[in-house]
């Protein structure tokens, strides 16, 4: 309990200044309408306007959990008001965008690592790659994708890997690297060849550099499956959700999917995790 006060406390201090900013961004259609209709507002009114508003500026706290309650709680799993389905239909591009992105990094590493030439000419490029601002390279894939029959599932997964395959390659690299020459001058005493070596050293020193680029790339490749369904019309997903609500100005739903992209990406990370610690202990390398 005492070590969740921290935790508890920089919460509360978040809430209660998202309260304020919500009746201070708020305010001024509460007293615009007020003025139009000739009355005054006290500041109970005030209060109780802002946070109670349709499409406010900034939704109350409140407002959006009701919101995130609803969709979840509220609807059938099926349905295309249910939250659940939404997220269902990001997790599943975010899921394969990962794969990919995460074998893609994988190889990329194997070949930098045991190839100069790739060091030298494949390392720049990757870095290069992601100085290109995703929103500006998604319509692309997706148009071209869509120009020879590909749709659906596949062009945001690829987006997804875009940005998933980056931190696995910079992280691989690392940890293929990891051993110390000592280490590898036994092998090299053992006769062992350039595959023996890699798989009985290299790799196993690279489990703890793995995991730590996995839950890194599968953040990413949720922001990438997000991302990968605005520019497409579609009509399921967080991304599709998040478009629709600022079409209609429907502040409180786009918060709500947040916070369920949020919470989407937070459950990811936790069973990379699990899967880290069940892995290390089954290694010996955590207790």
């Amino acid at each position: 309990m005492r070590a969740a006060l921290p935790i508890l406390a920089v919460l509360a201090v978040i809430v209660a200044l998202w309260y304020a900013a919500t009746v201070w961004m708020n305010a001024p259609w509460v007293r615009d309408q007020a003025a139009r209709a000739g009355q005054e507002v006290t500041t109970s009114q005030l209060v109780r306007e802002t946070m109670s508003q349709e499409r406010p500026v900034l939704p109350a706290p409140h407002q959006v959990i009701a919101e995130l309650w609803k969709g979840v709680t509220g609807q059938a799993v099926t349905s295309k008001r249910s939250l659940v389905y939404h997220a269902w239909v990001t997790v599943s591009a975010t899921l394969l965008g990962f794969a990919i992105g995460t074998g893609l990094g994988i190889l990329l590493a194997v070949g930098i690592v045991h190839n100069r030439a790739m060091d030298l000419s494949v390392m720049p490029w990757a870095i290069a790659s992601q100085t290109i601002p995703i929103l500006a390279i998604a319509p692309m894939i997706i148009v071209v994708l869509n120009s020879v029959g590909v749709q659906g599932l596949i062009p945001k997964a690829i987006i997804s890997a875009y940005l998933s395959f980056f931190p696995v390659v910079v992280g691989m690299v690392k940890g293929f690297r990891s051993p110390d020459r000592m280490q590898l001058d036994l092998l090299k005493t053992y006769n062992a060849s350039q595959g023996q070596t890699f798989w009985k050293l290299r790799w196993p020193s690279s489990a703890p550099y793995l995991f730590a680029s996995l839950k890194v790339a599968v953040a990413a490749s949720l922001v990438g499956a997000i991302v990968g369904e605005m520019p497409t019309g579609a009509v399921a997903g967080l991304g599709a959700r998040l478009l629709s609500g600022s079409y209609y100005g429907q502040t409180i739903q786009i918060w709500a999917a947040l916070f369920m992209a949020a919470i989407v990406a937070a459950g990811l990370v936790f069973i990379v995790g699990g899967i880290e610690r069940a892995t290390l202990k089954r290694m010996g390398l955590v207790r």
